[in-house]
């Protein structure tokens, strides 16, 4: 069998955001408070605890080690550990006991099975009052050990109740009286441990209460044994199945209903630590290697390996015979399922190799979508099957530069050829007139397309010379570096949640805050959507001069940016300029045509949308499916926008803007719109997914910052971003001890933050990754670290309101401190000291110093530092005055 060789990258890991899932009727996102990465001894059993965190380990017998004695033959063995994602499902149930007890009570049942800190974050909607989704329910109606949660909800935790099986139940009861004036209950499920919130497809739980009790059919609900100890108790002449009523059908307050019962699935993800012992011996006898593995790990087990010769680091895949179950992956390397153990404790699996061969890679693979690698490099693991062999590694660092070289050269050649066959293409047709727009366009966009892939190829990707040194000795006399981007020693808060609309007055409650958030330091705001909009929280847009929102009227809003304006606090309005929901239908019944002082027809709508039937040109970014996108390559749509931006500028007074979804329009658009509302700041929403192989987070993430960069850049800088992907190496960073991923090649921060720093907008939270919606929740616990980093790094950073309005406020506040004393801004300059697996340390406009990750860390050198603030894996220094 001839031998095929390949040549493999060293992608270090890392954990991808938070996942969600949808199961059934409900979604849930669960993240489990993640344990940071590091060694342990085979002879540990039970608990590890990683970089001072405890996690859970499974049971495992101690793994065998082999001797050094020359005579043994042993060569190598190590163990190593593991970390590997473990899901517990369960159920959680919604129950209406519709027939009183003696206290004259109906009840309201919530519970699950799923072991964690259940709280019920809930409130009422009362009769003939619509202006508010949420309230807070009557004294008598709170279960006990309830909390109110501000003017709008209550919090409740979930009693554990023992059941027969001796599986814990969690759940809690709410009692209230038939003729309660109420017509709803509303909530979600907490799980306080990680932080996770349960919604029914996305959104809140809807109860309805009113009308349901007086006359009808009579449906007993009871409690039977069984898994969960609830079912359905069928009444006399009915139908053998349960009548089950959903939950969020807002068409019951007509009918006549005494209770339901509904089972929605849970799954819960929490990580485990396991080992991998690989042990090489020499058969004096046959002069080969005997290599073995063991592990831990339950279950079907496969190795990912090939071999290399003379340390060259290109996996091959040796010649038969190949060890038992083994299969050939892609004719690039093989794939062997370990066997399991005779006690049941883990699998093992012993081959023979050839000397000739000086190293061995692998990858564990339990499924399709789960690869574990090395944790102490995040590379891929590599055993040396002689006594010269290096392990650690896979990558030599000028074979790595040359594959890239290659690579680069190979990409560029491409490129080169298919813009030379269109040139000569278009050649042919010198002197024909293109009578058909639709091929002009299309031509002229793949035109474009081309160039601009090969200029993201062969562009530099440090951008130090837009940023040059500032001096700046007083933050109040800072001038604008241009339009849209500030003074440069700007802090932003983002100034609401995902709840916020529900209190029906948070221009109101926000005002409040505005002497307080400014005695913290910050000098912007970003507050919420302030038009008509189709969602309560602002982001499906309908009317955009019709400034009356769930957040509060259009005074309230013009009384809230005064006062913040009082307070010395620039107010950003938050700007959905990518799509508009139609008030109106068109004649094949589709939703495209605008009223309001906007009318516009479907020209407005992009064509190339088949949801909403534009008869715009196409469209020149990404679609949002759920709502009309707009096209702004349409002069009557820009000028009104434009109009729109100004009037908004003139009669709110709002400074600038916050702008959603900039990936659905070309940032030219942008440039347009700046420079006609001449905002004092802009920073535009640009998410995308980071890079990922094998499941694991690539360590180069320069692909995902230069996409940032390039709408950036298409503004002609007039606005910033949003530093998405120093966010998702943070959470790499940070809940894997990881932090070598905040050095990129070059030795510079790895985000938008380490290219142009003045237009990189930081932040660890918002109201779409955390808040109730969770989408990609900073890893819990670890806030702090995320802050101190931003706080303390050039960009800008912004802070978001749950967490400063939280336990974390006084160590947010003393890093904005600092921040201000030592006049750090967002071109100040950085040098990294320190960046391996669980310490990252940096220098910034040598006058502080900063360390997250649990290794211990002091600056030295000439200059004295003394402590400015430091807690659970952190510190930060400045020199002494």
């Amino acid at each position: 069998m001839s031998v095929g060789s390949w040549c493999i990258r060293a992608i270090p890991g890392a954990a991808p955001p938070a996942r969600a899932w949808l199961l059934g009727s409900a979604f849930l996102q669960v993240s489990a408070a993640r344990p940071r990465a590091g060694r342990c001894r085979a002879a540990q059993h039970g608990r590890v605890r990683l970089g001072g965190r405890v996690v859970a380990r499974a049971g495992a017998a101690e793994t065998p080690v082999a001797g050094t004695d020359e005579d043994a033959g042993a060569g190598f063995s190590e163990t190593f550990p593991l970390r590997r994602c473990q899901t517990a499902e369960g159920k959680a149930w919604v129950r209406v006991d519709a027939e009183a007890d003696a206290e004259g009570k109906c009840k309201l049942v919530v519970g699950c099975n799923v072991a964690g800190k259940w709280v019920l974050h809930w409130g009422v909607s009362y009769d003939d009052e619509h202006e508010r989704e949420w309230d807070q329910p009557p004294l008598e109606m709170r279960p006990p050990g309830s909390v109110p949660i501000k003017d709008y909800a209550i919090e409740t935790p979930l009693e554990i109740l023992p059941n027969s099986e001796g599986r814990l139940l969690y759940e809690v009861q709410i009692k209230f009286d038939k003729d309660i004036p109420i017509a709803a209950v509303n909530f979600v499920l907490k799980e306080e441990e990680t932080g996770a919130w349960f919604q029914h497809k996305g959104r809140d739980f809807r109860i309805p209460l009113n009308g349901s009790f007086n006359g009808g059919g009579k449906q007993d609900i009871d409690i039977w044994p069984g898994d969960l100890g609830h079912a359905l108790k069928k009444s006399e002449g009915s139908s053998s199945q349960p009548q089950n009523t959903s939950p969020q059908d807002t068409g019951l307050s007509g009918k006549h209903i005494s209770g339901f019962y509904e089972e929605y699935p849970i799954l819960k993800s929490e990580y485990v630590q396991n080992l991998v012992t690989v042990t090489v011996r020499r058969d004096i006898d046959t002069h080969k290697r005997l290599v073995e593995f063991d592990t831990d790990i339950p279950g079907d087990v496969v190795i990912h390996w090939g071999v290399c010769k003379d340390n060259n680091m290109t996996w091959e895949i040796p010649p038969e015979p190949h060890p038992p179950t083994t299969k050939i992956f892609r004719q690039k390397a093989l794939q062997t399922l370990l066997q399991q153990k005779a006690d049941g404790a883990g699998n093992s699996i012993s081959f023979s190799l050839d000397a000739e061969y000086s190293c061995l890679f692998f990858v564990l693979k339990l499924d399709e979508y789960t690869w574990l690698r090395n944790l102490e490099n995040g590379s891929d693991f590599c055993v040396p099957l002689t006594r010269v062999g290096q392990h650690g590694s896979t990558q030599d660092p000028d074979k790595a530069e040359a594959q890239k070289v290659e690579d680069k050269s190979s990409q560029s050649d491409g490129l080169i050829s298919d813009i030379r066959n269109l040139v000569v293409g278009l050649s042919s047709r010198r002197g024909q007139k293109a009578k058909n727009k639709v091929l002009q366009e299309d031509i002229l966009q793949e035109i474009e397309r081309l160039a601009a892939e090969a200029y993201s190829i062969f562009r530099s990707p440090t951008i130090d010379s837009v940023d040059e040194s500032v001096h700046l000795d007083d933050t109040l006399s800072a001038k604008p570096a241009c339009s849209g981007t500030g003074s440069g020693f700007e802090i932003l808060c983002q100034g609401f949640n995902w709840e916020s609309h529900k209190s029906g007055k948070w221009y109101v409650e926000l005002g409040t805050k505005a002497k307080e958030l400014s005695s913290l330091g910050f000098t912007i705001v970003w507050s919420p959507p302030p038009t008509d909009s189709v969602s309560p929280e602002g982001y499906m847009p309908r009317d955009l001069y019709n400034l009356n929102s769930r957040y509060g009227s259009m005074d309230e809003l013009k009384e809230l940016v005064k006062i913040f304006h009082e307070s010395g606090i620039k107010v950003l309005g938050d700007a959905v300029l990518n799509h508009r929901c139609a008030q109106f239908q068109n004649n094949n019944g589709v939703w495209n045509i605008f009223g309001g002082r906007m009318n516009w027809d479907d020209r407005a709508v992009v064509a190339d949308d088949p949801h909403f039937q534009g008869r715009g040109n196409k469209s020149s970014g990404d679609n949002f499916h759920a709502a009309p996108n707009i096209d702004h390559s349409q002069e009557f749509v820009r000028n009104d926008l434009k109009e729109w931006l100004c009037w908004m500028r003139k009669e709110v007074g709002y400074d600038g803007w916050r702008l959603d979804f900039v990936r659905g329009f070309w940032g030219g658009y942008v440039k347009d719109y700046l420079e006609a509302s001449e905002p004092y700041f802009a920073v535009g929403e640009y998410w995308d997914s980071l890079s990922y192989t094998y499941g694991e987070m690539d360590y180069n993430q320069d692909a995902h910052r230069q996409r940032i960069v390039d709408w950036i850049n298409a503004t002609n800088g007039t606005a910033g971003a949003f530093d998405v992907t120093t966010k998702g190496i943070l959470h790499a960073a940070l809940e894997r001890s990881e932090y070598w991923r905040l050095s990129d090649e070059k030795g510079k921060p790895p985000g938008v933050l380490g290219w142009w720093p003045s237009r990189a907008v930081t932040f660890i939270e918002n109201h779409d990754t955390g808040s109730t919606q969770g989408h990609w929740r900073f890893p819990y616990g670890m806030e702090l670290q995320g802050y101190a980093y931003i706080l303390t790094h050039p960009g800008t950073p912004a802070v978001f309101y749950d967490h400063i309005f939280s336990h974390l406020q006084p160590e947010i506040a003393k890093f904005i401190s600092i921040r201000q004393r030592l006049k750090i801004h967002c071109r100040s300059k950085i040098k990294i000291l320190k960046a391996d697996r669980s310490l990252y340390a940096a220098e910034i406009d040598e006058k502080l110093t900063m360390k997250i990750g649990s290794e211990h860390f002091e600056p030295n050198g000439p200059q004295n530092w003394i402590v400015a603030a430091e807690g659970q894996d952190y510190k930060i220094w400045e020199v002494a005055s």
